[in-house]
């Protein structure tokens, strides 16, 4: 029986991101949840052995944000992308939706639309706003971390799966080829 073939290809996203320096590792984080805390503690407890693992983490460290963590990850976040062709009528509702949560709450809207067909977006979004001005603030704090939670796994997930890890820097003497 043939022994099948090696590859020596690159390695894999996940082996890029255990390897990455530090920093790079942070950075990356940073683009699917941006809290320095959440990130510098995700890539602290690398390597991980698999997705599952490192969503697993990233879901534990997303449950322990403070006030002050999500006050920062919200504060990077901007509001879900509408259809093109939304009219301007929905814009302005949005808008005046998005305006009242601020006003309520202090921080910017976010929600996670994975899975969500792009027709049902704003419906969706204006509908989830508007309930979720009637949490109290600390309700609505909790709701929040959830949402931000969905997205960082969401957004870890797609990360890996484009490849899009930056690689860590060779080991000295060795060159990229």
């Amino acid at each position: 029986m043939p022994v099948p073939a090696q590859t020596c290809g690159a390695p894999d996203p996940l082996e890029r991101f255990n390897t990455a320096p530090a920093d790079t590792a942070v950075q990356s984080l940073l683009t699917c949840l941006h809290s320095r805390r959440w990130a510098r503690r995700i890539a602290a407890h690398r390597p991980y052995p698999d997705l599952p693992a490192l969503l697993a983490a990233a879901d534990e460290a997303s449950y322990d944000l403070t006030p002050g963590d999500l006050t920062e990850a919200l504060a990077a976040e901007a509001l879900p992308p509408l259809p093109e062709d939304t009219y301007a009528v929905a814009h302005t509702a949005l808008s005046a939706a998005h305006a009242a949560y601020e006003a309520r709450f202090g921080q910017a809207f976010v929600i996670c639309l994975d899975g969500l067909p792009v027709a049902e977006t704003l419906d969706h979004v204006l509908e989830d706003i508007r309930s979720r001005l009637a949490n109290d603030p600390e309700e609505e704090r909790l709701v929040a971390a959830e949402q931000l939670r969905r997205l960082a796994r969401g957004r870890l997930t797609g990360m890996l799966g484009r490849g899009a890890v930056p690689s860590a820097a060779p080991p000295r003497g060795a060159t990229r080829s």
